[in-house]
Parts: structure tokens; sequence; C-alpha cells
């Protein structure tokens, strides 16, 4: 283990650490020291992670547990006054929480859907973020947003990044987005009632696209996410880490 990779003593606040990228990130931060804070809107999930983490440790370190909904403003009040009263501190806020969703202009449900997905991917990004920084601050932290390649609430969220990592770098914070491309998850297939053999047919078919001949895996954009929160990525704020193994040029 490096030093630069070795977060004892570290607190991290995953967003969306139930599943994916988000329990993947949480279990290694906890295999490299840290200790985390599990959280997602389902208790069996967050225990199983949060147990995940305990067994990942080096020392068995507890993750902490909290049941959020992040487009709930309280929720979000309260899992960052419950990570500062258990830990006392905060040193690495990933906002990982996000939801996918295919519509069309056409579509009378519209405003719903976009509501929906905003609410999520972006608005309660910028409402932990302004819960947070007063404890970053304190420790010199930083921030590492998960966005994607597509759509326009990337846009939106990655520019949010940048101003933010401008606004914050005299203070000591460091913020980055990563873009990942089309990872491995099974919530695609759940949020869109398609089976397991069809989505493999479907990754099978954009691998062959993908300059890497592979689409990604939730341990890929983790160890993006490493990279960016550790001594490594010390001069490295406001940029955008694009983790799609190519595919965005094709």
């Amino acid at each position: 283990m490096t030093t630069s990779r070795d977060f004892t003593g570290k607190v991290v606040l995953i967003t969306g650490s139930t599943s994916g990228i988000g329990a993947v990130t949480a279990v290694e931060f906890a295999r490299l020291g840290a200790q985390v804070v599990v959280t997602g809107r389902r208790k069996d999930r967050v225990s199983a992670v949060a147990k995940q983490c305990a067994e990942a440790s080096p020392t068995g370190a507890k993750a902490l547990e909290v049941v959020a909904d992040v487009t709930n403003d309280d929720d979000c009040r309260r899992l960052v006054t419950d990570t500062i009263k258990t830990f006392k501190k905060l040193d690495i806020l990933v906002n990982n929480a996000g939801r996918g969703m295919v519509s069309s202009i056409w579509d009378g449900d519209i405003l719903d859907k976009y509501e929906l997905i905003m609410n999520t991917n972006l608005r309660s990004v910028v409402w932990l973020t302004h819960l947070c920084v007063e404890h970053l601050e304190k420790t010199k932290g930083n921030i590492v947003n998960v966005s994607s390649n597509g759509a326009f609430k990337p846009a939106a969220l990655d520019m949010f990044t940048k101003c933010v990592a401008l606004e914050l770098g005299p203070k000591g914070i460091r913020a980055n987005v990563i873009n990942p491309g089309l990872v491995k998850s099974e919530a695609l297939g759940i949020s869109r009632n398609i089976t397991e053999a069809k989505y493999n047919e479907f990754y099978a078919e954009w691998a062959k696209k993908c300059p890497i001949g592979r689409v990604g895996e939730p341990m890929d954009m983790s160890n993006a996410v490493l990279y960016l929160t550790s001594d490594d990525a010390a001069f490295v704020t406001a940029s955008n880490f694009v983790v799609s193994g190519g595919a965005q040029h094709v």
C-alpha cells in the first residue's frame, strides 16, 4: 500500500453507496483504511454494504449506516449531521447517487421526469455540497462528483463542479468530476425491465464499439475516485476525468 493511497483516518461520505459504483467505492475506501458512511434508500442494502466495508477494513472499522433519500432536503441535512456527530469531521464527499430515464419531448409527463432526474442528479449535489463545505474546509478535503458522458444533466453537473472548484480552491478544497462510459450495473436492467440475457447481449455489442474492447466495471470508476481523492492528485482540481475506454470518441 502506497502512502498516497492510504486513507487511514479519513472520513468518506458516498451517496448512492448501496450498489454499483458507490458500493464498490465504499468497500475500497474501507479496505484502504477510511471510515465510511454508507447511505441509500433501502435499509437492507445499506446494511449489506456496511458489512462488506467492515470485512474489508484492516481494523474491522464499522461503517456508519444512514438510510436517506438525497432528493429530500431534510434527509441530506440528517446525513451530514449524523456523519459529523459520529466521526467529528469529513474529509471526502463523493456525490454518486443518480438515476437515468429514457424520455421524449413528446411525453406528457416530461416535466415530472425532468424534475425527478434533476433533483436526484444535480439539485442534491448542490445541496449536499453546500452542507459539507464548512466541514471540508477544516480538513482541506475534496469532492468528487460522478457524472456521465451523455445527456444534458452531466453538462450542468460538470460546470457546477468546475465553478465550485474555482471558488473552494483558495479554501484548500479540491473538486473534480468523473465521466463514466457505459458501466455494468443491474440497475440498468431493472429500471427498464430488461432480462439479464438481453443486457449481456447489449453489453457485448457495445464492447465491439469501444476501443478498449469491453464495457466498464464499477471498479474502473472506483479506481478513478480513489486517484482523485488521493495525494497523487493533490494538484488536480476542476477537472473532468473521463473513464470510458475511449468510447466517447467513437
